[in-house]
């Protein structure tokens, strides 16, 4: 079924949402920094189209206004609550991939009865976490790569590792798909956001089953972090592919079979 793009008014502010609609229970995407709804695209495209699917613009992101006053992932984790609220959602599974998958936890945590099921895609458990390098990390201060392709292209392999190292002009096709605007102020409000959140405390708290999916060349999110997410998340499994950081996209034909396997299987959580 086609895709829905509509904006509600949360807060008194416009934020943008695509349904792609379906008679079962909806998985809701949360994407990375600087990300619009678009980026997530190709995963979209190769999941099991019976599975409906929920993706937004975070405030200050996309079409998504900026807020009024900076936000939290504890907030926005609510915020998401009202969202489906008003698109007539009661339970729901969550992926959340990098910067997303601090929220999608948070929101597991958070709503333990409303989200059944969590995927994290190349995230952590946010500043308590083994780092990137420090020449990784300098390029994650700006968003300069989602407004100039060239630099994109430039620092994809430093960046993103695995298929973006042989190809790297595909970091222009990914991070310029469709955007309806370039991050800004928005982009600082994510970084501020994470600002010292850890989902640490209360991992071994999330009793929702997880496949966390770990790409084994990520600079961003070194490999050693879904370990820990693994041993710390009581019904965790964790899957390993061979790419990096952007896998979810890059490896799409793999990885959303494998997804929705998972949303598939037998058991209530």
């Amino acid at each position: 079924m086609s895709t829905a793009v509509r904006e509600l008014r949360m807060n008194g502010r416009r934020l943008r949402v695509a349904v792609r609609p379906g008679p079962g229970r909806p998985l809701v995407l949360c994407n990375g920094i600087g990300a619009s709804l678009e980026l997530l695209q190709p995963f979209v495209d190769r999941l099991d189209p019976a599975i409906p699917v929920v993706r937004f613009d975070v405030p200050g992101i996309g079409g998504s206004e900026s807020p009024r006053l900076p936000y939290t992932f504890a907030t926005l984790a609510h915020l998401l609550g009202r969202v489906l609220d008003e698109l007539g959602y009661g339970e729901v599974d969550v992926l959340g991939i990098s910067w997303g998958g601090g929220l999608a936890q948070q929101f597991a945590f958070q709503h333990p009865r409303r989200c059944r099921r969590l995927v994290l895609v190349a995230t952590a458990t946010g500043s308590l976490m083994v780092p990137a390098h420090p020449r990784v990390l300098s390029k994650m201060i700006t968003p300069r790569r989602y407004r100039d392709p060239a630099y994109a292209a430039r620092i994809a392999a430093t960046l993103y590792g695995g298929r973006l190292r042989d190809e790297p002009r595909l970091a222009e096709e990914i991070l310029h798909r469709h955007s309806p605007r370039e991050p800004g102020a928005g982009y600082a409000l994510q970084l501020l956001a994470g600002v010292g959140w850890s989902s640490l405390p209360f991992l071994p708290l999330i009793r929702q089953r997880t496949l966390i999916l770990a790409g084994s060349d990520d600079p961003i999110i070194p490999l050693v972090n879904g370990r820990i997410m693994r041993r710390l998340l009581p019904h965790a499994t964790l899957h390993v592919y061979p790419d990096g950081h952007l896998g979810l996209i890059t490896r799409a034909d793999e990885l959303a079979p494998r997804v929705a396997e998972f949303l598939r299987a037998p058991g209530e959580r």
